[in-house]
């Protein structure tokens, strides 16, 4: 009788963890969402130094979620940055970047949505 109730309660705890597995994978495939790359330039403005302004905008840019890379070229005050628009916006991209250092310091002027970084240098 012991080993009835032995086999009765594993045979139970099996089917609850097949059937949690197999809900777990159907819900992830749903949530699978494909990335949308975007790749925008702006203006920024109140950059005074390379290592102090540029390179730490680049740094927290490129630590942000959705980002997947970026780069700030000060002697020209350009910020290029491709992201996964599913993930973070263009606004919310300007946005953070005015908010960099307390906010108040730097400010992005104008966006361009560009196809690939070479037409800014156009």
């Amino acid at each position: 009788m012991k080993i009835q109730k032995i086999v009765f309660v594993f045979v139970i705890a099996l089917f609850s963890i097949a059937a949690c597995n197999t809900d777990t994978k159907k819900e992830a495939a749903k949530e699978v969402v494909a990335p949308n790359p975007q790749k925008i330039a702006f203006n920024i403005s109140g950059m005074t130094c390379e290592i102090g302004c540029a390179k730490t905008i680049q740094s927290k840019l490129s630590k942000k979620t959705g980002i997947t890379s970026a780069k700030v070229i000060f002697k020209d005050s350009i910020g290029l940055v491709e992201f996964d628009a599913n993930t973070i916006s263009a606004d919310d991209i300007s946005s953070f970047v005015d908010g960099i250092a307390g906010g108040g310091m730097y400010k992005v002027i104008s966006t361009k949505t560009v196809a690939s970084f070479e037409e800014v240098s156009k």
